[in-house]
């Protein structure tokens, strides 16, 4: 057994986000010698499961292996059926185990990835369950640095308090970018407010969930906003300027009904 090459594939796995419990076998397997091997690993997010397939093959021109990809399938709670995507290694930034099961979510990663030329550019990431690629996979569309998607600017728009602190700010905006659904506390009427928000590149802007999940309408939200902001005006008797007015594009339709594969595919 190569033992560069089994320190090298044991922290690929690591910092792919599998952690640290498939070593032993990774070792047993590569003291096989065997064209190529496969590990699993199952993970739980909530009441949902996540079953990983890692995919080995061994170098054609010597003992070097080489970790090309993973299969997920992701078992939701209340569904017989699995969704599956295969998401392949580069040398570059790899999706993550979490970041595969927010993709497959529904929600946007954005990673900073590499050209065909080796240059290095920043995108957002987001699963299209309407699309299929040649290998059956589901399309990631793109959406890179000139779209002009601004997370910060678009955040700065909400009264959330975690905003205020540099540090929570920081771990915030860092979360969003993983594609988490994060918690976060809005201040409404001087009261504080639990909500969860996720980033939405594609619309420019961020969904936010109350308490129980459900969908905030940010279409209300302004409306809300404006009629607030004139009232304001109204009362001073002259124009106020309005910190907190909120533009974030295009309303993002409901959810449709994704496109899932039978587990028997």
């Amino acid at each position: 057994m190569n033992e560069k090459n089994f320190e090298y594939l044991k922290d690929q796995i690591k910092y792919t986000g599998f952690g640290e419990t498939l070593e032993n076998e990774l070792k047993e397997k590569l003291q096989k010698e065997e064209p190529n091997f496969t590990l699993n690993h199952t993970v739980k997010y909530g009441e949902d499961t996540a079953i990983a397939t890692l995919n080995f093959k061994k170098s054609d021109q010597s003992d070097m292996y080489f970790f090309n990809s993973y299969k997920v399938e992701l078992q939701k709670e209340n569904s017989k059926e699995a969704l599956e995507q295969t998401f392949y290694i580069n040398k570059g930034n790899n999706i993550t185990m979490k970041e595969a099961f927010n993709l497959m979510e529904g929600r946007s990663v954005n990673k900073d990835l590499t050209n065909k030329e080796g240059e290095l550019y920043n995108s957002w990431l987001q699963m299209d369950f309407k699309q299929n690629d040649a290998g059956g996979n589901f399309k990631l569309n793109q959406y890179h640095q000139n779209y002009g998607y601004d997370l910060e600017a678009t955040l700065a728009k909400h009264p959330i308090k975690e905003l205020e602190n540099p540090k929570y700010k920081e771990d915030l905006v860092d979360s969003l970018k993983k594609g988490n659904l994060q918690s976060a506390t809005f201040l409404k009427e001087g009261k504080e407010v639990k909500q969860y928000i996720e980033a939405s590149p594609q619309f420019k802007t961020i969904n936010v969930y109350d308490a129980t999940m459900q969908r905030i309408d940010n279409r209300h939200s302004k409306e809300e906003k404006q009629s607030e902001t004139e009232h304001a005006s109204v009362k001073q008797g002259a124009k106020r300027q309005n910190p907190s007015a909120d533009d974030d594009g295009p309303e993002a339709p409901k959810e449709a009904k994704r496109k899932r594969k039978s587990q028997s595919m």
